[in-house]
């Protein structure tokens, strides 16, 4: 934990996570509220409150006592808990809410008032306003979960830590929600604990990150998501497990659409974790190839040309830069080609046009269950780049014309169906690649294709040749 809290004062200086943006919603809202008089003694009157309540949250809030707190915590727990479980007034909640985050702010020990309180579980009465139409209420409700669930040893019990995040994520996914920043800070906070994070993970949590972040969000967002990912990387095993959410292609186009250094630095601060923190060299080694094939070294010689002011970023891109060079000199040509199918970023990359690495190694896409002739068949079903289904199509031909059993194994899998589906598409590139790959799904004699083919060739081009002649 050290290790983490060490990082997260070099990346962001002297900045609480939780008061990143002053001028959040949240907090614009919250300084309205401050200035609100609440009438006490009619709560009174009308009994909604005990006198034992009311003398103390006069003596805190009119009195100016800002040291009652720390004077009678056990006092200080039982009125609010009372106040927030019995008072149904929106504004008089907020006005409550409001003044319980000041007493957290002002002094991070004062959790334990509230987690240490006989009032039973310190949770729920917090847990229950999540669910209260005033926007206001459920966030603020949020800040306080998230503060005493992450500055106090003992850890947010799990039915209500799985409640708690489920709710955060429901908030991400919200269209327009005017208070996905404060969404993103509480997020940034319970992240830092790492027995929080594989519950994050079991709530479907990091795909729901990076769903949000290949949208378009604005760079605020953005870089408070990419925070997220970049504390949960610091666990091992969810570092080794970062990619198979296709983190990697998402991030490098964040990296290469940023024009906001904090942006760029903590996207670089994800990748130099994604190749650190593995434990198996084998994902790391994996993780490298994946940013090369998604142009991570072009974003890091652009990154080195500008020579930022930044030394951790600086620092980054050397790392980055020398681990993603040496990995491209190990590289096979299969390595390149698996990585890409991967990736789902087909292009016309010299291995797809190479006959003898169709030779060598067409076998090979039968390896892992089929793994990359089911990853490319899925390309040809989703991918909406003309690019890809092209290039999709001529793999899956060429994986047919030097696999004897390829045409069956195609089969099986829906591939011939995708295919002659493309026949149809609009673009003529997809079109061609798709007749090419029916042809050779379709013929069975490939010594006599190619003689076809050559005969075709020299018959066009003596048609040429002689239309030349008559003119």
């Amino acid at each position: 934990m050290a290790n983490i809290e060490e990082n997260v004062s070099k990346l962001i200086g002297d900045e609480k996570i939780d008061m990143i943006a002053a001028t959040s919603v949240l907090q614009i809202r919250a300084s309205e509220i401050r200035q609100s008089q609440i009438n006490w003694q009619s709560y009174l009157q009308s009994q909604m409150i005990t006198q034992r309540d009311h003398d103390f949250i006069v003596n805190l809030d009119q009195r100016g006592q800002k040291d009652l707190p720390d004077r009678n915590p056990e006092g200080c727990a039982d009125v609010f808990l009372n106040l927030v479980a019995h008072i149904s007034k929106d504004n008089t909640i907020q006005y409550v809410l409001v003044l319980i985050d000041d007493i957290l702010s002002e002094d991070k020990s004062r959790v334990k008032i509230f987690r240490n309180a006989r009032h039973g579980n310190v949770w729920q009465p917090f847990l229950s306003l999540l669910n209260r139409q005033d926007e206001f209420v459920q966030h603020m409700s949020s800040r306080i979960i998230a503060k005493l669930a992450c500055w106090h040893p003992q850890l947010m019990e799990k039915s209500d830590l799985h409640h708690y995040l489920s709710w955060l994520k429901d908030e991400l996914k919200m269209n327009n929600n005017d208070y996905i920043q404060s969404v993103a800070r509480c997020l940034q906070m319970m992240l830092r604990v790492d027995e929080y994070r594989f519950a994050f993970l079991s709530v479907d949590g990091i795909s729901t990150l990076l769903s949000i972040l290949a949208s378009r969000v604005n760079f605020q967002v953005q870089y408070q998501l990419v925070f997220c990912l970049w504390v949960l990387t610091f666990n091992p095993l969810l570092a080794e497990k970062m990619n198979k959410f296709n983190a990697i292609p998402i991030l490098a186009d964040i990296l290469s659409d940023s024009v906001k250094e904090k942006v760029t630095r903590i996207v670089l601060a994800v990748f130099r974790n994604l190749i650190e923190k593995p434990e198996d060299q084998q994902v790391a080694k994996e993780h490298c190839i994946a940013m090369v094939q998604c142009k991570v070294l072009k974003q890091l010689s652009i990154l080195e040309q500008k020579r930022s002011d930044d030394e951790d970023i600086m620092n980054d891109v050397d790392f980055l830069n020398e681990r993603l060079q040496a990995s491209v000199q190990d590289l096979s040509s299969f390595d390149q080609y698996a990585t890409e199918v991967k990736s789902g970023r087909l292009e016309w990359s010299p291995v797809h046009k190479s006959a003898k690495f169709w030779r060598e190694n067409a076998a090979r896409l039968n390896e892992r269950g089929q793994e990359l002739l089911r990853t490319l068949v899925h390309l040809l079903e989703k991918s909406r780049d003309p690019v890809v289904l092209a290039v999709a199509c001529y793999d899956v031909g060429e994986y047919v014309r030097h696999y004897p059993r390829g045409k069956h194994i195609i089969e099986q899998l829906g591939g011939k169906q995708r295919v002659m589906y493309l026949l149809s598409h609009e673009d003529p590139n997809v079109r061609y690649e798709a007749l090419l790959a029916v042809q050779k799904l379709m013929v069975h004699n490939w010594e006599y294709l190619g003689k076809q083919l050559e005969k075709e060739q020299i018959d066009k081009q003596s048609g040429g040749t002689a239309v030349g002649a008559k003119a």
